[in-house]
C-alpha cells in the first residue's frame, strides 16, 4: 500500500549529506582517471585564499564549477576537477600581528576549516591533487621555476620606484594605497627607489595582445580589459631642440595636434628634471613634494595637476614659436619617454594644467557639429589652424604629420605599450623565498637545485614593522655556493601572483606528492583548462600573468602550452539587499524584503517610498552570509539549488532568505515524491532497460508525460551546455510539477514512472547530488547516481506544435505560458502580459523593452 504524501516526514538532510560525502571521499568517487583514451575535460575554479571561512559568494563560484564538472562526467568525459589554496600573502602576517599566532599556523587552520566547508557543500573535487602554495614542496618547485626564468633572461633586478609605507617599513602594492595612505598604517605613502626583481612580461607583449583575438571562449568584456591594460599605442617620437642646446624627445599618439601645442611637460623622474634640480631649488622642491605621493595610477589620476616652470624652452618644429618646458606631476617615466607636448584644447590633463597656470589653449580639431565649441574637445573631427593639415580628418592628419616629421628628421614612427614588466619583489615574510644569495665577491649568485628548497625560518618575530627576514641573522647569513665565502640571502619574497600563475599546471601532475616539477605527458593529457571559472575582478592581473607564465615556461622547456584557458566564465557576485526610506536611513524592513535585480528597486508601502539597493557582500560591511549557517539549517543541496535558481550565473545575485526557504520546500517536495514512488514499487526492479515496453500499455496522458520528459532532457542539456543554471532549475521544477499532476497514476504505471524518476534523478544530480544519491540508493539503482550516464532523448518526441515559454521580468522568472510554435510575436507578448504574476511584477512600472527569443524566452525590462 502506498504511503500518503501528507504523512511523509521532513527530509533529514543532515544524516543524508554526511553519509554520501563520507562515501564519495572514501571511494575517491571524483578521482580523475588515468585512461587517456577517454575524452578529457579540465574544469577549474580559481583557487581560494584561505582567509577563514567560505561565505555564500564563494559557494556560488564553486557550485557553478561543480555543476559543470558533474554534468561532463555524466556525459562521458574523464573530468579533472582539482582544488588547492592560494595561501601566501600579507593577510596572514597581519593575523600574526593581531592574534599572536604564526602565519603558517593561521593559514593551515583556515585551510582545514574551508576544506571541511567545501566537502560539506558536496563539491566533486579530486582531493588527491590538493596542495597549498605555502607547502614546502610547492614553493620549492616554484624556486626551480624562478631559476629557469632567470637563466632564460626573463627575470632581472633593477632599481625601481615603489610605494613605501614609512610606518610599516614595507612596499605596498598600488591596491594597498587608499587616498594616498597605507591601507593598514594610515600613514602618507612615499615614493622610494629600491632594488626590485622583475619578470620580463614585455618580452611577450605582442603575442599576449595578438592571441586575445583567438580566445573565442572568453567574455568579450575581459578581452577588452586585457587589450586596454596592454595598451598598444601607435604614434611617433618627436625631437625638440631646447634652449640649452640639448634634444628633448617626446612620444605622442596624437601628433596631428602638434600645431596646438603650447607647452611641454616632463616627468619629475626625467633625467632633465633631475639635472635641473641640482641648480634650481624650485624644481628640487617640487620633485621632493612629488616623492611624497603614491605611484598608484588611481592616486595619480585623482591628484591635482601641478608643475613648475624650468626656465627651459624648445623650438616648435613647424612654427616660429618657443614652448616652455614644465616639470609636471601627471607625466610618468614608465610610459613613452617621460615627456609630452601638451595640447590643452584636446586633452583633459593638459587643459586642467593650462587653466591652472594660465597657458594658451589653441583649438586645432573642429567638431563636425558646428555648435560644439566646448573645450577640451576629445573626439574625432577635422583639422583647423594647422597649416598643411587643415581640412584633413584626424586619421589622415596623423599619417601626414608623421611622414613630414620623418622627412625633416624631427621624428620617427614608434609603437609603445602601456604594459610594464612585472615587479615581483615583496618585502614580507609570508611568501616564497627567492633562491638568490648576494656575495661581496661574486655578486648575485643563483642557488643550485640541490640547495632547494630554501625554506622559510619558523622562528620569526612580528612585533616590529617591516620584513622579519631582514632581522633573522641565522637564516639571512649563509655561504656563497660559488666561492664558499660569506653571503646574505635575498630577503624579498615573491609576489603571490607568481604563485597563482602556474598552479593550474601543477594540478595536471597525477599525484600532489610527485617529485616531478611538471610532467609534459600529464600536461599534454590535460592542458589547456577546458573551463576556468572565477570573478571578473581577476580579468587583468591574474589572467594576464597566467597567460604569460604558460608562454614563458614553454620557452624554458618546462611546459608545452601557450594559452592556458580555452574557456573562461566570470560568475556574478552574491549581493545583500538593503532598503531605505526615501532620503532616510538604510534598513531591512520585513514588509518590503524581496528579491530585486538591476541594482535597485523602488517600492511603495503605504505612505513611504522604499528604495532597495544591491551591495557587494564583504566582511568590512558586515553583510556576509556564512555558508555554514545555511548548510546547518537547510543543508548543502538547498544552498546549491538557491544560488543557481533565479539569476543567470554570470550576473550579480541578490541574497534572499525567502528564496532559501522556497528551495528548502522544493527539496522536501522532491523527497516526498521519491518516498511515495518507492512505496508504490517504483525502482530498479521495474526498469527493464527497454523504454518502449514500459510505456506500451499506458494511457494518453502518460505518453504525453513521456514526450514532455524527453523535451525536458533536451532543454536541461542545452541549458547546461550554455551554463544557464537558472534555466536548468526552471525546467526541472516544471518537470516535477508535471509528475505531481499525475502522482495518483504512479502505483498503476510503476514501470513507466520507474524510468522517468530514474532519469529525473540523473538530471537533478549535478545541482542537488545528496538527495539524489539517497533516492537512487533507496530505489535500488546500481552504483552511484554520480557515476550514472546522462539521460538521452529521442528527436521524434521533440516535434511539437505548442511550447511552454518562461516569462522573465528584469531577468527574473515570473511565470510561463503555453503558446503555439508559430504564434505571432505581438500576440505572445499580449498573452504574457496577461499572466497574473507578471502583472504583479510590473505593476506601477513602465516597460522599457520587450525581448522575445522564439522557442526560448520572453523578457520584459521595466
Amino acid at each position: 500500500m502506498p504511503v500518503k504524501l501528507s504523512e511523509i516526514g521532513v527530509y533529514a538532510f543532515a544524516d543524508v549529506e554526511a553519509k554520501w560525502q563520507a562515501k564519495w571521499l572514501k571511494e575517491e568517487t571524483f578521482r580523475a582517471k588515468c585512461d587517456r583514451k577517454l575524452p578529457k575535460y579540465y574544469i577549474l575554479e580559481m583557487f581560494p585564499y584561505p582567509s577563514g571561512k567560505i561565505h555564500v559568494g564563494h559557494a556560488r563560484n564553486y557550485t557553478v564549477g561543480d555543476i559543470v564538472a558533474r554534468y561532463h562526467r555524466a556525459v562521458g568525459f574523464n573530468v579533472l576537477h582539482p582544488i588547492g589554496w592560494d595561501a601566501f600573502g600579507l593577510p596572514a602576517e597581519n593575523a600574526a600581528l593581531k592574534r599572536g599566532v604564526h602565519p603558517k599556523e593561521w593559514t593551515y587552520y583556515n585551510i582545514r576549516v574551508m576544506r571541511r566547508q567545501m566537502q560539506e557543500l558536496g563539491l566533486s573535487y579530486d582531493w588527491r591533487r590538493e596542495f597549498a602554495t605555502c607547502d614546502e614542496r610547492y614553493y620549492g618547485f616554484q624556486q626551480k621555476i624562478f631559476l629557469a626564468l632567470y637563466k632564460k633572461g626573463l627575470i632581472y633586478r633593477k632599481r625601481s620606484e615603489v610605494n613605501w609605507d614609512p610606518v610599516d617599513n614595507c612596499v605596498l602594492a598600488n591596491e594597498q594605497v587608499i587616498g594616498g595612505c597605507g591601507w593598514r598604517s594610515g600613514a602618507p605613502v612615499e615614493k622610494r627607489m629600491l632594488s626590485q626583481w622583475f619578470l620580463k612580461i614585455t618580452a611577450f607583449v605582442e603575442e599576449l595582445l595578438n592571441e586575445i583575438d583567438n580566445l573565442t571562449g572568453w567574455p568579450e568584456k575581459v578581452k577588452v580589459m586585457q587589450r586596454n591594460w596592454i595598451g598598444r599605442s601607435e604614434g611617433c617620437s618627436i625631437t625638440f631642440k631646447t634652449s640649452k642646446g640639448e634634444d628633448l624627445v617626446v612620444f605622442s599618439t596624437r601628433p596631428d595636434t602638434i600645431f596646438g601645442a603650447t607647452f611641454l611637460a616632463i616627468s619629475p623622474d626625467h633625467s632633465m628634471a633631475r639635472k635641473l634640480a641640482e641648480t634650481d631649488s624650485k624644481v628640487a622642491n617640487f620633485i621632493k613634494e612629488f616623492k611624497k605621493g603614491s605611484v598608484a595610477q588611481e592616486f595619480l589620476d585623482r591628484q591635482e595637476k601641478t608643475g613648475v616652470y624650468t626656465g627651459v624652452t624648445v623650438d616648435h618644429p613647424f612654427l616660429d614659436r618657443k614652448l616652455p618646458v614644465y616639470v609636471a606631476n601627471f607625466v610618468l617615466m614608465n610610459y613613452g619617454t617621460g615627456a609630452i607636448f601638451a595640447t590643452p584644447a584636446h586633452d583633459q590633463r593638459d587643459y586642467d594644467f593650462a587653466k591652472k597656470y594660465d597657458l594658451p589653449i589653441e583649438r586645432v580639431v573642429a567638431s563636425p557639429n558646428e555648435n560644439n565649441d566646448e573645450l577640451p574637445y576629445l573626439d574625432d573631427g577635422i583639422l583647423v589652424n594647422s597649416d598643411f593639415l587643415n581640412g584633413l580628418t584626424v586619421d589622415k592628419a596623423k599619417k601626414a604629420i608623421i611622414q613630414k616629421l620623418c622627412d625633416i628628421g624631427a621624428g620617427k614612427r614608434e609603437t609603445f605599450f602601456k604594459l610594464l614588466d612585472w615587479g615581483i619583489s615583496r618585502q614580507r615574510y609570508w611568501g616564497c623565498p627567492i633562491p638568490i644569495v648576494h656575495c661581496s665577491k661574486c655578486g648575485i649568485v643563483l642557488l643550485n637545485n640541490e640547495d632547494l628548497p630554501v625554506l622559510l625560518p619558523g622562528d620569526v618575530a612580528f612585533e616590529q614593522p617591516g620584513n622579519p627576514l631582514d632581522r633573522h641573522p641565522i637564516w639571512k647569513h649563509t655561504k656563497c655556493p660559488q666561492c664558499g665565502g660569506g653571503a646574505v640571502r635575498e630577503t624579498d619574497t615573491l609576489d603571490t601572483f607568481f604563485d597563482s600563475s602556474w598552479y593550474f599546471l601543477r594540478f595536471c601532475v597525477d599525484d600532489a606528492n610527485s617529485s616531478d616539477l611538471l610532467n609534459k605527458d600529464d600536461l599534454a593529457s590535460w592542458m589547456s583548462v577546458d573551463q576556468y571559472v572565477g570573478g571578473v575582478e581577476h580579468a587583468i592581473l591574474h589572467l594576464l600573468y597566467a597567460r604569460f607564465f604558460s608562454k614563458a615556461l614553454t620557452e624554458c622547456g618546462l611546459a608545452n602550452i601557450r594559452e592556458p584557458f580555452a574557456n573562461l566564465f566570470t560568475q556574478g557576485m552574491v549581493c545583500s539587499v538593503t532598503y531605505r526610506k526615501e532620503n532616510g536611513d538604510w534598513l531591512f524592513p520585513e514588509e518590503v524584503r524581496r528579491t530585486i535585480s538591476g541594482g535597485y528597486e523602488v517600492i511603495k508601502t503605504g505612505e513611504n517610498v522604499i528604495v532597495g539597493n544591491l551591495e557587494k557582500m564583504s566582511k568590512s560591511k558586515k553583510n556576509v552570509v556564512d555558508s555554514d549557517d545555511i548548510v546547518k539549517k537547510y543543508g548543502a543541496d538547498t544552498l546549491r539549488l538557491f544560488i543557481v535558481s533565479d539569476t543567470p550565473p554570470d550576473r550579480d545575485f541578490p541574497w534572499s532568505d525567502d528564496g532559501v526557504e522556497g528551495c528548502w520546500r522544493f527539496l522536501n517536495r522532491l523527497w516526498r515524491l521519491f518516498v511515495y514512488a518507492h512505496s508504490c514499487g517504483v525502482g530498479a526492479k521495474r526498469c527493464y532497460g527497454i523504454e518502449n515496453l514500459a510505456f506500451e500499455n499506458c494511457e494518453k496522458h502518460i505518453h504525453q508525460l513521456r514526450k514532455d520528459f524527453h523535451r525536458t532532457v533536451k532543454n536541461v542539456t542545452d541549458a547546461l551546455e550554455e551554463k544557464a543554471m537558472n534555466r536548468v532549475v526552471a525546467y526541472l521544477r516544471d518537470c516535477v510539477n508535471s509528475i505531481y499532476q499525475l502522482v495518483d497514476d504512479i502505483d498503476t504505471h510503476i514501470d513507466a514512472f520507474s524510468i522517468i524518476i530514474r532519469e529525473l534523478l540523473k538530471l537533478l544530480a549535478p545541482i542537488v547530488p545528496h538527495i539524489c544519491e539517497e533516492a537512487w540508493d533507496m530505489l535500488g539503482f546500481e552504483g552511484l547516481v554520480s557515476n550514472a550516464s546522462w539521460p538521452s532523448y529521442e528527436a521524434k518526441y521533440l516535434e511539437i506544435s505548442m511550447i511552454n515559454l518562461p516569462i522573465q521580468v528584469n531577468g527574473k522568472l515570473r511565470g510561463t505560458i503555453d503558446v503555439a510554435v508559430n504564434m505571432d510575436e505581438e500576440m505572445i507578448f499580449a498573452r504574457a502580459l496577461a499572466v497574473p504574476t507578471v502583472q504583479n511584477s510590473i505593476s506601477g512600472k513602465s516597460v522599457k523593452n520587450k525581448i522575445f527569443i522564439r522557442g526560448k524566452i520572453i523578457n520584459f525590462v521595466v
